[in-house]
């Protein structure tokens, strides 16, 4: 039950049982004590984790416990506690890989890179997981060329070695070396994983590589990797979108599909956006037809706009009109009927952008932008009454058009012009 506990959402309730059991005059042995103290790390309870550790010190066989031992490391390094737990390791009779690595991967995950350096040095002895949690901390830092030296001196590297170094290259934009990087993995014989592909194929799309780009997809498809992490496939579907690969993203997308991944909210953004980039009318209409109906997701302000953009972009003006007046839709958004009103003014087509205006008014009718929208609309039709009508309903509703400004320097002094006024200093 303790074991339990510790690895549960409440591992408080561990320490309940283990108080039980001590009641009950019950010896606690080597296995109890690890999952106690993991339970303890779990919540940051220092103060029953000390107590704890207290009951260790009165048992010579826990005290002289290789595994008890490292809990406790890992308990006080979670808990911020790193000379307590320095102070474990530097009693432990015997130590092992295990034990430098807890305080070294808690320095790690607090971003004490300067400590964690200490730590390294120190080691008695190295697994490639030490290695990792160096490269891994550095790169995350931002400093990179710190973890690339570390990582280039790494005796036997895996795949978590080649992802730290990877994904720290691409995080600070340097793309090619990516790319550089993958190759050399590849020339090495280790097989990339998931996380792998999504640096990559994000690098080739920063690039615009698209032939490696496509040779990645082929690999994923021919090694059966199975993506399980839909932030993964999001953030390949995303990376795509963001630079220009619209037909790609789709191709993705798809693939996630076969891979039965269930889509979010998050995916169908990135490739409506994908679809609305690249103009792919038909997909992306299948796709917001697939979200809705297969999948159950109600359309957000994302989603709207979307669609809203890819119908604008082909001049399917009134077929986005017909989408916002959906009732599920969205369609009491101000952003939406204004991102429809700018396509329609764009395509010069004044009939719809009126009724379009005219609608945003009804929804927003403090906005000024609309008012001075609609009145354009009306004198660019020599509607001039119209025109009146529209400003006579700002000053009604106390909307006020906001004066256009111009700024001048003269012989050193910046003066302000605002419209229909003169100048000030």
């Amino acid at each position: 039950m303790i074991r339990a506990y510790a690895n549960s959402s409440t591992p408080q309730n561990a320490l309940t049982i283990f108080s039980q059991m001590l009641a009950s005059s019950t010896d606690p042995d080597k296995y109890t004590y690890p999952f106690v103290i993991k339970a303890c790390s779990a919540f940051s309870g220092l103060n029953e984790g000390q107590q704890v550790h207290g009951l260790v010190e009165k048992c010579e066989e826990m005290r002289e416990n290789l595994y008890v031992q490292n809990t406790l490391i890992s308990m006080y390094a979670i808990c911020g506690c790193f000379e307590d737990a320095r102070k474990v390791l530097g009693k432990m009779p015997q130590r092992d890989v295990i034990s430098w690595n807890a305080l070294l991967s808690a320095f790690v995950e607090k971003g004490m890179m300067d400590s964690a350096r200490l730590v390294f040095d120190e080691m008695e002895e190295r697994n490639v997981e030490s290695w990792n949690f160096m490269v891994s901390g550095f790169a995350k830092m931002g400093f990179i060329e710190e973890a690339r030296r570390v990582f280039d001196e790494i005796p036997v590297k895996d795949v978590v070695s080649w992802n730290a170094v990877i994904s720290g290259y691409a995080d600070v934009g340097d793309f090619s070396e990516v790319l550089v990087l993958f190759q050399a993995m590849l020339r090495e014989k280790i097989n990339p994983d998931s996380y792998t592909l999504v640096n990559v194929l994000s690098a080739c799309a920063n690039l615009g590589a698209l032939s490696q780009g496509e040779w990645v997809y082929l690999y994923i498809d021919k090694n059966g990797i199975c993506i399980e992490d839909v932030s993964t496939w999001n953030s390949m579907v995303g990376g795509l979108s963001i630079n220009g690969f619209g037909e790609e993203a789709v191709g993705i997308f798809r693939k996630m599909l076969e891979d039965e991944c269930k889509p979010n909210e998050i995916t169908f953004v990135n490739v409506l956006s994908a679809c609305s980039h690249a103009g792919l009318l038909i997909e992306g209409l299948e796709i917001f037809n697939t979200m809705i109906h297969e999948f159950k997701i109600e359309p957000t302000i994302e989603h709207c706009g979307c669609v809203i953009d890819l119908l604008s972009r082909v001049g399917l003006l009134e077929e986005a009109k017909e989408i916002l007046k959906g009732r599920t839709l969205g369609h009491d958004s101000p952003v939406l009927w204004q991102s429809l009103l700018s396509s329609c003014i764009n395509y010069g087509n004044m009939e719809l952008a009126r009724d379009v205006a005219e609608k945003l008014l009804k929804l927003d009718p403090q906005d000024n932008s609309g008012y001075v929208q609609l009145s354009n609309i009306y004198a660019s039709e020599g509607k001039w009454e119209r025109v009146a009508e529209v400003r006579r309903n700002m000053k009604s509703k106390g909307v006020t058009k906001e004066a256009g400004c111009s700024m001048i320097e003269i012989d050193g002094v910046v003066h302000e012009f605002l419209a229909g006024e003169g100048f000030v200093s």
